[in-house]
């Protein structure tokens, strides 16, 4: 795997292909909660990591899973045991499920490639990555819900310290003092997506996507805040389960709503700007892409021919 598994699953989120973005994550994935959609991440990050790691990455997703949900709550006795059999339960059915599914939309990408692209097209991708999103999450909540019902108060004290914790990173990458270094790392966000799927762009090239970045709607002090009310919000809830002993039944419906208002704000203003993130992303993907030469677009063929064999090859290993 990449060294980019050091950071956090969200910051790897804008490595899936056609997510080209303006922002610190992709259009589709940007509104899931960190904490719910932490499998379907690792899945997207460790498929985009390079042909070469993919397939032993994959493999050991289970323990990365393992490992970072450990770092956020500290399983403790059979807790530890239930993560593990609830992960590897989810990753089953990912690989006999899911995998195929990302096989035919990398193969559907891949013929789309050559065309020039529209901003409606890149929406319906976007989209297209969002059920998918849905999906998975849909399937991991009742292992979660087993999990999450049962967190002691002095669990949820380490979830809020390492809450703080990546506060302080976001800060440090995404607030920087200067005008200027804020807008060299806004671009470094965009490129790597792109230059993953496309190959290196040109000078002119990169000199057009650094105007079409600086126009983004993103405002990190805003997402940082709903961040904020987002993890107080989970905080809330899963304090609120283990005070009620929640069963599974109830711990999933709980876990099924915070999804939704982490998906969309239940404030109005964040719900509209988070619109407008979306529509300038779905116009940025689409500028980019016609920028792009026909060598290039062939590199992003066989780029995604890699990651569509990829998903073939590790499907078909589902219940060896």
């Amino acid at each position: 795997m990449s060294n980019a598994m050091s950071r956090s699953p969200e910051s790897r989120a804008a490595r899936v292909p056609g997510a080209i973005i303006g922002g610190p994550a992709t259009a589709a994935l940007q509104h899931m909660h960190g904490r719910c959609r932490l499998l379907w991440l690792l899945c997207c990050a460790l498929l985009m990591t390079g042909c070469s790691a993919v397939r032993l990455g994959y493999n050991h997703a289970p323990d990365l899973a393992y490992w970072w949900l450990d770092g956020y709550v500290d399983f403790k006795g059979d807790q530890s045991e239930r993560a593990h059999e609830a992960i590897d339960d989810w990753f089953q059915w990912h690989r006999r499920v899911e995998l195929p599914v990302y096989a035919g939309l990398l193969a559907r990408a891949r013929e789309q490639v050559a065309a020039p692209a529209t901003a409606e097209q890149a929406c319906q991708w976007f989209e297209e990555a969002k059920l998918r999103v849905d999906v998975a999450l849909e399937r991991a909540l009742p292992g979660a819900a087993e999990l999450v019902r049962r967190l002691s108060p002095k669990q949820l004290a380490h979830l809020e310290h390492k809450y703080a914790e990546i506060n302080e990173e976001l800060v440090d990458n995404y607030l920087q003092p200067r005008a200027e270094a804020r807008s060299r790392a806004q671009l470094k966000r965009a490129l790597e997506p792109i230059e993953m799927v496309y190959g290196r762009m040109s000078s002119s090239q990169r000199e057009r996507i650094a105007v079409l970045a600086a126009s983004t709607p993103f405002d990190p002090e805003r997402w940082i805040a709903e961040r904020h009310r987002r993890q107080q919000d989970t905080l809330q809830t899963l304090a609120r389960l283990s005070a009620e002993q929640a069963s599974v039944s109830q711990a999933v419906e709980a876990l099924r709503a915070l999804a939704q208002r982490s998906r969309v704000s239940p404030i109005d203003e964040y719900r509209a700007y988070q619109q407008r993130l979306i529509q300038f992303n779905c116009g940025f993907a689409a500028e980019v892409h016609n920028l792009t030469t026909p060598d290039q677009r062939r590199a992003a063929a066989e780029q995604l021919k890699d990651w569509e064999d990829d998903a073939r090859a590790l499907a078909a290993q589902a219940g060896r």
